[in-house]
């Protein structure tokens, strides 16, 4: 019988010790992030945390989270080796992410990134993961404050639960 996409990998939290990997990833894509990304990656991972997705014994992918508010969070930076793309193990990261954030009591995760309007390919593929693991646009911003010129914004969310009661 077949294993699935990924069964042999696992998430677990980040710790300090991810870092240097996180950072490779992020370089192995230049298509997805500028040259400032890695400084961004090692502050907010320090500040915020996150998770690894782990193959035979070595970070694959990561994904770091703020939570903006304590029913809330943003994240921050997702990215998976792209020798190992394609293969679920985003959506298995982000699954276990959103999952521990749920059981935290948070109800609505944020997302940001590069709006479809831009007409960048690279990014066809990250509007979808997004869109197959349940998060909805709810807005476009054109001019986000901190993002370079001429990069319009998606504004992604999921409900990880309801926020109304009955009624």
């Amino acid at each position: 019988m077949e294993q699935p996409a990924g069964a042999d990998a696992r998430v677990r939290r980040a710790g300090a010790d991810d870092l240097g990997r996180c950072l490779e990833i992020i370089r192995a894509l230049p298509d997805h992030f500028t040259h400032d990304v890695p400084d961004s990656v090692r502050r907010d991972l320090g500040a915020h945390g996150g998770w690894v997705i782990l193959a035979a014994c070595t970070v694959v992918g990561f994904v770091v989270v703020d939570r903006r508010a304590p029913r809330a969070a943003e994240i921050l930076w997702i990215a998976v080796d792209p020798a190992r793309r394609n293969a679920g193990l985003g959506s298995r990261l982000l699954g276990q992410a959103l999952a521990e954030l749920r059981d935290q009591g948070v109800a609505l995760v944020e997302v940001k990134t590069l709006d479809r309007s831009a007409d960048y390919e690279p990014y066809e593929a990250t509007l979808a993961f997004y869109e197959r693991n349940g998060f909805v646009q709810i807005d476009c911003i054109e001019e986000l404050p901190g993002w370079p010129p001429g990069n319009p914004a998606a504004i992604y969310a999921a409900a990880l639960e309801t926020t109304r009661g009955p009624g």
